[in-house]
């Protein structure tokens, strides 16, 4: 892993967990239903504290205090983690929200004057210059000029679209930027009614199921605490036939010994575990349940530009035309690319290199560099000895070259409709009245995604590539990628209805995306990961941020989701059996005073029902602590069947839980005996 990127991840959870500190919030001790009947039994035993009489009863003051100094102990035990997990979340929502920028825009008041102001005080009907390398404030249509915008980020599309006024593509969205020359646009939406406010509201619409894993276990801390919470509460009646009282205090300890507090107090660390454990591959998570969904996923959804391909046109051949040879070809498109510092210019060096070429640098010195311009499509170079060299769109070229008095190749037009065929983007390059040939763009596929799909699909996940990209694009890609799946033309609504129809089905979803267009899909999915080339949208919409921008991490994971799911499910079999042990260790003791014939179930020879109800409250709170390492962690992951996991988990944490009881609170009752 790079030194570096680690560091920064590390300086970026770092600062994520000083901000937790001071973002805890009380309303988390709610949402555990565990928890929420130890505060009820904390804020009942403080008020004893004070007023001890206040349900009636003996039970001495000190009783109460020792209680309520425990009970505190492990709601701050079980709570802590708790808090420091959404902590973290909520300090990288806010990181991520400071880097969020009001455009700024150049506005043409009435007189014609240019101003500028922030893009939240545009109105519709204001008119906005827009030039070179600025962002587009707000959606509006072109009434000026001709440019080429760089539409990546809202459509997904990697290549610029030429907007000019009038026609079919004169409309432009806010947060585009425009890539070469200068156009006027009028402001056709209001604040709140604009692409990105569209998307907004999307992504506030969008709610996460909860996993399954998440639901049982629920369910099982919500039946056991209901079923000693039956328990507890009859016991008083219960008890009234044998003359024996029953009052407040000891009702309340017995039933925070009785529910399953361990586990309850758990969870927490095993999230804040997941979380670290996927920083350590530059993932950020937003949250530990979002790591354990992973572990369950069946389904991944994959945005195309910058998550599967690079997301810029990039060289990846030289195609001759009839009269030319390919390596003619590539020494003309390096000479027109040596000034050219755009991504598309640079990789025909590259490829150049790649192949084995040679073209002269010096033939370059001394010359005019032609800039791409949307006007003419094209660019290139003018040399000292006066042959002119240009590249760019097919049409554009050919016309170029017949005002130059040459011909055109009888071959160009099929190998240029072959290319677009292909899903790729035909450049013809030129001298002077001849045409060389073509250089072949496309958006190329990250190294190593068809193998690390085949991963996917050996653990049970299939894979959907969604793109803006013509049908013909997008089965290249999908092709090229390995990916189980694909969908052509896909708008925001598209997307999240793939993922409602596959949750529809049952199946847990994760999305990985960068635009602004996937912040509905990363906010309706399960797992949302989204890349740190991406927007800030689709960053506050994901619960992960791929710090690498690398779609394929989800392979790790998903791995760390699993473990966490084993660690929960270790865990949660200590912890029941742990309570389960505690009933047989604690009854007989409590009741053996008043039947005497009980003292033989008393196998612990516990000294008294106080000291018997004391212990188990320190056992239950020094538990807690002593297993977070553990839950931390985690258990070790390893492919098996349910079954043998199963019984590892019975074997090892289920007969662990049992005995562990019996020996603490046995030697913590040989302590507090002491001082009774």
């Amino acid at each position: 892993m790079d030194k570096k990127k680690t560091m920064l991840s590390g300086e970026i959870a770092s600062a994520a967990l000083r901000q937790s500190f001071v973002k805890l919030d009380p309303r988390i001790m709610l949402r555990n239903p565990v928890m929420f009947v130890v505060e009820i039994g904390f804020l009942v035993t403080l008020l004893l504290c004070f007023v001890p009489d206040a349900f009636g009863g003996t039970v001495p003051r000190w009783f109460n205090v020792v209680t309520s100094v425990i009970l505190l102990l492990t709601l701050l035990f079980a709570n802590f983690a708790e808090a420091l997990a959404e902590g973290r979340g909520k300090a990288q929502a806010d990181s991520l929200k400071k880097t969020k920028q009001d455009v700024a825009a150049n506005k043409v008041s009435s007189g014609g004057a240019i101003k500028v102001v922030p893009a939240s005080e545009l109105r519709k009907g204001d008119f906005v210059v827009v030039t070179t390398g600025e962002m587009i404030p707000g959606d509006g249509e072109v009434v000026e000029g001709l440019a080429s915008v760089d539409e990546s980020a809202i459509t997904g599309e990697s290549a610029p679209v030429i907007k000019e006024a009038g026609g079919d593509f004169s409309s432009v969205t806010g947060g585009t930027k425009v890539v070469s020359d200068k156009i006027k646009v009028r402001i056709t939406a209001d604040p709140g009614e604009s692409f990105l406010d569209r998307m907004i509201s999307l992504v506030e619409g969008a709610k996460r199921q909860k996993t399954p894993n998440e639901i049982a276990l629920n369910t099982v801390l919500v039946s056991l605490t209901l079923i000693f919470l039956i328990v507890v509460v009859t016991l008083p009646f219960l008890s009234g036939f044998l003359d024996i009282q029953m009052e407040i205090p000891i009702l309340v300890a017995l039933l925070v010994c009785l529910i399953p507090t361990t586990i309850g107090g758990l969870l927490s660390a095993i999230g804040i575990a997941g979380m670290d454990r996927v920083t350590q591959f530059n993932v950020l998570a937003m949250s530990g349940k979002a790591v354990e969904a992973s572990g369950d996923i069946n389904t991944i959804i994959l945005d195309k530009t910058g998550t599967i391909t690079f997301g810029n046109r990039m060289a990846s051949e030289f195609v001759a035309v009839q009269g030319s040879r390919e390596d003619e070809t590539a020494y003309w498109a390096s000479v027109s690319s040596l000034q050219d510092e755009t991504p598309e210019g640079r990789s025909v060096l590259e490829l150049m290199k790649k192949n084995g070429f040679v073209y002269d640098e010096e033939l370059a010195e001394g010359g005019e560099f032609i800039e791409f311009k949307a006007e003419t499509r094209m660019s290139g170079i003018d040399l000292a000895d006066g042959r002119k060299v240009r590249k760019g769109a097919v049409d554009s070229v050919k016309q170029w070259v017949l005002s130059q008095g040459g011909s055109i190749p009888g071959d160009l037009e099929a190998n240029g409709a072959a290319i677009a065929t292909a899903g790729g983007t035909p450049l013809a390059v030129a001298v002077d009245e001849r045409i060389y040939g073509l250089i072949y763009l496309k958006d190329t596929v990250k190294p190593g995604m068809r193998e690390r799909f085949e991963q996917m699909r050996r653990m049970g996940i299939k894979t959907i590539m969604c793109t803006g990209d013509n049908p013909l694009t997008a089965a290249t890609i999908a092709r090229e990628a390995g990916v189980d799946d694909f969908i052509a033309e896909s708008t925001p609504e598209d997307k999240i209805a793939v993922i409602r129809r596959e949750q529809a089905e049952g199946k847990l979803v994760a999305m990985t995306g960068d635009g602004t267009n996937d912040a509905p899909a990363l906010a309706q999915a399960d797992v949302g990961i989204a890349m740190n080339s991406g927007t800030v949208a689709a960053k506050e919409a994901a619960n992960m941020v791929d710090l690498d921008s690398d779609p394929s991490k989800i392979i790790e994971v998903v791995a760390i989701g699993k473990q966490l799911l084993m660690t929960r499910g270790a865990l949660t079999t200590f912890s029941i059996a742990n309570d389960v042990a505690k009933y047989f260790a604690i009854i007989p003791a409590m009741f053996m005073v008043a039947i005497p014939q009980m003292q033989a179930l008393n196998v612990m020879r516990l000294d008294s029902p106080l000291s018997a109800i004391l212990s188990a409250l320190i056992f239950n709170a020094i538990i807690i602590p002593m297993l977070i390492p553990l839950a931390m962690r985690g258990v070790a992951y390893k492919p098996m069947s349910t079954s043998r996991l199963l019984g590892k988990n019975l074997l090892i944490y289920g007969l662990g839980g049992v005995i562990v009881p019996f020996i603490g609170i046995k030697l913590i009752d040989l302590v507090v005996q002491v001082f009774i």
